[in-house]
């Protein structure tokens, strides 16, 4: 499976996810509690979905640092504070991801 039918798969279920989840709002909110139980569950999937993709974007975007910073310091050691903070500074990501993970 190339890249470009991997994202078009990606973006396809984003949006199925967010019409459930705006659909389970709306039922909510008519009153129905059969209804209320499945936005309770669709702001748990919601929490899911952002902790999940932000450790997956984090994980996509490390690998290719963490090789240029390994090079990099092959070539110069005294560059290795340089290399340890471009590898650290994508797992910030997730950091995000645990913010929108407790504020939903």
């Amino acid at each position: 499976m190339n890249r470009r039918n991997m994202m078009k798969g990606m973006s396809a279920l984003m949006v199925m996810t967010s019409f459930a989840m705006i659909a389970s709002v709306v039922a909510a909110q008519e009153g129905d509690t059969a209804t209320a139980a499945a936005h309770w569950d669709a702001q748990k999937l919601g929490a899911g979905l952002a902790l999940g993709l932000c450790g997956i974007g984090t994980g996509m975007s490390q690998g290719p640092i963490g090789a240029a910073a390994v090079g990099m310091i092959s070539e110069d050691s005294s560059k290795f504070v340089s290399g340890l903070i471009f590898t650290a500074l994508p797992e910030t990501i997730v950091l995000f991801g645990f913010l929108a993970l407790f504020l939903l």
